[in-house]
């Protein structure tokens, strides 16, 4: 089984092509009699308290099969893309693929697609199960022009309930209820969508959250964007143990995709459950030119009072005043894709 994560492509003005970025993971599904799901159950169970008709719930069971899966490595992956077949990678060791390609302009003027938060490529693989029936994965990588304003937004907390201040309503959020949005955010994404900006979302949600996530975006209506999510592995040991860092932390995320787009400006958006205002600084203070606005919504955190907001001190050090939102509601920092006309 193929998941396609969703990239985005860059312009590369000195050779007059795009570089598009191909993104994902080949998986198949753990049995239905393996340890590893045996033992995920009972600690899932034992730590919400679920009874076997909440085991049984739909939500439960399709999310749970996101986690509980094999990771398959050495595998070849192929995608159809401007009716190109086109090499993107073998699966590594963690079930990841990854390759960078270039296509020229017409090629994407052809094959892109005009959608309500800005072009599109999509494009499909063709993988073949054990029964060597053909199964069809399909893919988007979003265009994004040299010049313009971007957001980078985290997603828990900010743009979806989650809770991550409380374990416990964090997995049952994550596990057992539908995704819920927090409104007033969806509605200032459209209408910055609407202006021009394109998104990327970064956040320490697991990698295997990516459908559910793009199927929550869809159906409330949050732009599209790429989305740069976590690795996360269960060991038998710990079925819901400890998110592992990945190779690459949010800020060099972050700064990778600022550094691909030097003629753009970008707005960061956040919340204080965790450490978004200590990145955004470091961001901020390593990317000053390009960063156009920084807002912080305030949440519960497990950190201490006295953290959360030594964090916001040193965000209101580097990042000016006229620039900087510390918010509860989204009206707070709707002028901030305003602001980057000032610089």
């Amino acid at each position: 089984m193929i998941t396609f994560f969703p990239t985005y492509a860059k312009w590369i003005e000195a050779t007059g092509v795009w570089r598009v970025n191909i993104h994902g993971m080949v998986t198949q599904h753990l049995p239905v009699a393996s340890r590893r799901r045996t033992v995920a159950y009972a600690v899932v169970k034992r730590i919400l308290k679920l009874d076997e008709g909440q085991l049984r719930s739909p939500i439960f069971q399709a999310r749970s099969e996101k986690f509980l899966f094999q990771r398959i490595s050495g595998q070849s992956v192929q995608i159809m893309l401007g009716g190109n077949i086109i090499d993107v990678g073998i699966s590594k060791r963690t079930g990841h693929f990854e390759a960078n390609f270039d296509l020229d302009a017409q090629t994407v003027s052809a094959s892109a697609v005009e959608t309500p938060y800005g072009q599109k490529l999509c494009f499909e693989s063709v993988d073949e199960d054990i029964d060597s029936r053909p199964v069809t994965t399909t893919g988007f990588v979003q265009l994004v022009h040299p010049n313009g304003i971007s957001v980078i937004s985290d997603i828990d907390d900010t743009v979806k309930i989650t809770n991550v201040a409380d374990r416990r309503e964090l997995l049952a959020n994550t596990l057992l209820r539908e995704f819920v949005p927090i409104p007033d955010m969806v509605d200032l994404y459209k209408r910055w969508s609407s202006s021009g900006a394109a998104f990327h979302y970064v956040s320490a949600s697991p990698w295997q959250l990516t459908k559910p996530l793009n199927d929550f975006f869809h159906s409330v209506g949050l732009p599209d964007g790429s989305m740069h999510l976590k690795l996360f592995r269960l060991k038998d040991s710990t079925p819901l143990g400890r998110m592992r860092s990945s190779k690459k932390s949010k800020q060099d995320v972050i700064n990778e995709i600022i550094d691909h787009f030097p003629h753009r400006k970008f707005i960061l958006v956040g919340d204080s459950g965790e450490r978004d205002p200590e990145v955004y600084a470091k961001v901020a203070q390593q990317r000053r030119t390009q960063i156009a606005g920084v807002a912080i919504r305030r949440v519960p955190s497990r950190r201490s009072k006295q953290k959360v907001e030594s964090g916001l001190k040193i965000l209101a050090h580097v990042v000016p005043s006229h620039s900087l939102r510390v918010f509860t509601r989204a009206d707070e920092i709707s002028d901030l894709l305003s602001v980057k006309e000032q610089l």
